[in-house]
């Protein structure tokens, strides 16, 4: 990965001689991401057909805001167009005086709404915001107060409209709900996080750090190179790559032109690490991912995607950084047995009302093994399925939104541990890694501009290993310790049957900064070991400012 750093750094050196006009990316958990979702399928043909590529760019869903007429659209939405002007204004080319604050603070901080601190001028825009989120629950299945303390800083910035910077800083002490520890003892990893330490003895300390640079080094293609987390796939879950695991450095390639869209992603992560006590370099792996996306009708978008994931003791295989090749070829001529993936997507917006969305990838298929019906166990695939409605029954901003997601035994495993689907310990796709079948409801209702409410209702069936004996659900075990070679169906292995339902109420008092109140039930039924089966209630309520909410989802 040195050598992809020396390449970059080369990159950047000549990139102020041909750098076209370059923005920064919209944050995870940006709070505007259901308009962007309503408009995308209000409006089909734009701009936001490619916005499954997440993080996705400023400067473009500005030129798509300012596009549009407001004047056909709900209060609710209208509000919330102007809302996400305002916090994407260095590339706001109409008046800015609505997002002046009356009274700054010190005639200095919080000349506009939405940053604390902003510089605007010719050739630099910065600001820098603070950030933090105090939340205190009650779990029924635990004595101790669930909380989590997270406060630090972000700040984005323009230098003469070529050069982009983020950055994002975060101290976190939480203690989660019952379940939540209990993952941690089983995968050694805080979910979202990297490195971290025992606080209080049932709490933990962490720190979240990202930030990355941006640059286009011609009309069409946009470099980005960061520490943070990407997501690919239209659903609230994706089967390609989630934001699930931890923070990466990585490099990407993102290249559009007439109906194409073309990413590619090289990503340095961390193996399976027993403990890490931060006094000892940690191993690497490295992945390749590519996702071409075609908007082949004003209603239809079509996507393909490749993988690889892998591992060398002595260097980095050069032969992967070529960005427009099917990387399973390049696989079998290196004479490899690296971790190959295959995946195929498709949205479709109709009736401006709805959106229909699935994914599948394929680790590894044989078509003979199908028809032959014995349950092998090298058909390892992952499939999604999923749809959104906006204004439901015809009632202004309330959405709804369903999905069926499922990883057969052993989908993202491999034979070396080292090539597997994960980083520090965490699934780099779905939460609950393989062997399960899920079903997604969610509800979202804006009914004022400063009020919004979602309920979200989860449920699972997955097989555990049980007496040590790999069932295929965890993608941190190799495949080559499985039982038998037949008889392998979603489920096999200590059946577990799941729901986690939950209701949360938020209202924005001032500018990105929320008052947050939530109810959860979560329950796990797992028939023959009653000390995994777990049924809590949690209620919580928090403070929260420019910081996307902790969602305990899985």
């Amino acid at each position: 990965m040195q050598v992809i750093k020396r390449l970059l750094l080369t990159t950047l050196l000549f990139a102020p001689v041909v750098a076209i006009s370059q923005s920064s990316m919209l944050p995870q958990g940006y709070k505007h991401q259901q308009l962007m979702d309503r408009l995308e399928i209000r409006f089909r043909d734009s701009a936001l057909s490619f916005q499954h590529l997440k993080p996705y760019e400023r400067k473009a869903w500005v030129n798509f805001l300012e596009s549009v007429q407001t004047d056909s659209f709900s209060r609710v939405d209208a509000y919330n167009i102007q809302d996400a002007l305002m916090n994407n204004q260095e590339w706001v080319t109409g008046s800015k005086e609505s997002f002046k604050s009356r009274k700054p603070w010190f005639r200095t901080f919080y000349k506009s709404k939405s940053d604390f601190a902003l510089v605007d001028v010719k050739d630099f825009f910065l600001s820098v915001n603070p950030v933090f989120q105090f939340n205190l629950a009650k779990d029924s299945d635990s004595d101790e107060t669930v909380f989590l303390n997270s406060k630090g800083a972000r700040a984005r910035g323009l230098i003469a409209k070529k050069i982009g910077f983020d950055f994002y800083l975060t101290d976190n002490q939480e203690r989660p709900p019952m379940f939540v520890r209990n993952w941690e003892d089983s995968f050694r990893a805080v979910p979202g996080a990297g490195f971290y330490k025992s606080f209080k003895k049932t709490a933990y300390d962490y720190f979240d750090a990202r930030g990355s640079m941006y640059f286009n080094v011609t009309k069409y293609i946009n470099v980005q190179f960061g520490y943070d987390k990407n997501f690919i796939g239209n659903g609230y879950r994706s089967v390609y790559l989630s934001d699930f695991a931890n923070n990466y450095l990585f490099l990407k390639l993102n290249t559009r032109i007439w109906k194409l869209n073309y990413q590619n992603l090289f990503m340095e992560l961390v193996p399976e690490e027993p403990v890490n006590s931060g006094n000892k370099l940690l191993d690497k792996k490295y992945a390749a991912m590519h996702h071409l996306s075609w908007q082949a009708t004003k209603w239809l978008n079509i996507g393909l995607f490749e993988s690889v994931i892998f591992g060398r003791e002595n260097h980095f295989e050069f032969s992967y950084l070529i960005p427009v090749i099917f990387l399973r070829s390049i696989e079998q001529q290196n004479g490899s047995f690296d971790n190959a993936n295959v995946g195929l997507d498709i949205k479709a917006n109709i009736l401006k009302r709805v959106q229909l969305y699935s994914q599948l990838l394929f680790d590894e298929f044989k078509l003979s093994e199908v028809k032959g019906g014995e349950g092998w166990w090298g058909n390892k695939y992952a499939l999604q399925l999923g749809g959104k409605y906006i204004d439901a029954l015809g009632i202004k901003n309330l959405d709804l939104q369903g999905e069926v997601n499922l990883a057969r035994p052993f989908t993202y495993s491999h034979k070396d541990s080292i090539a597997n689907y994960t980083h520090y310990n965490q699934p780099l796709a779905h939460p609950r890694g393989a062997n399960f079948y899920e079903i997604v409801g969610i509800l979202r209702y804006q009914p004022h501009p400063k009020w919004q409410v979602q309920s979200k209702l989860i449920f699972w069936n997955q097989g555990l290993d049980s007496a040590g004996v790999n069932f295929g659900s965890n993608p941190l075990r190799s495949y080559t310790t499985r039982p038998m070679d037949y008889g392998w169906s979603i489920g096999e292995g200590r059946s577990s049957t799941g729901i986690n339902a939950s209701l949360w109420v938020g209202f924005e008092v001032l500018e990105n900064l929320f008052i947050d109140g939530s109810m959860m039930i979560r329950k796990m039924d797992v028939p023959d070991d009653p000390k995994l089966t777990t049924n809590s209630t949690m209620f919580s309520l928090g403070l929260r400012m420019n910081m996307f909410r902790r969602e305990y989802d899985y």
